[in-house]
C-alpha cells in the first residue's frame, strides 16, 4: 500500500468519524431541563431515610432550599432599589 492510499483512508476515516459526531452533537437532545425535580425528589426521600444518608439528604434539601429563598430576596431587593431610584432617592 502505498503513502497516497494510506493518506486517503486515514482522510475518508477521519471524514466519517467527524460527520459522525457533528450529527450526533447536533441532533441528540440533552436532558438538563429534564433533571430538576427528580433531583429534589431523591434528596427527600433521602432525608427520610435516616442515618448519615437522611442527614445529608436534608443537609442536600435545606440548602437547595435556602438557595431559592436567596434569589427571590435578591429579585426583590432589585425592585426596591428600582423604586427607590424612581422616587429620587
Amino acid at each position: 500500500m502505498t503513502f497516497a492510499q494510506r493518506a486517503i483512508k486515514t482522510g475518508l476515516f477521519g471524514a466519517v468519524f467527524a460527520v459522525g459526531y457533528l450529527c450526533g452533537t447536533v441532533t441528540h437532545p440533552t436532558a438538563h431541563a429534564q433533571a430538576g425535580d427528580l433531583g429534589k425528589e431523591l434528596m427527600q426521600k433521602a432525608g427520610d431515610s435516616g442515618g448519615v444518608l437522611g442527614s445529608a439528604g436534608r443537609l442536600g434539601t435545606t440548602i437547595t432550599e435556602m438557595k431559592d429563598n436567596l434569589d427571590k430576596l435578591n429579585k426583590n431587593v432589585a425592585a426596591l432599589e428600582e423604586i427607590k431610584k424612581a422616587l429620587g432617592g
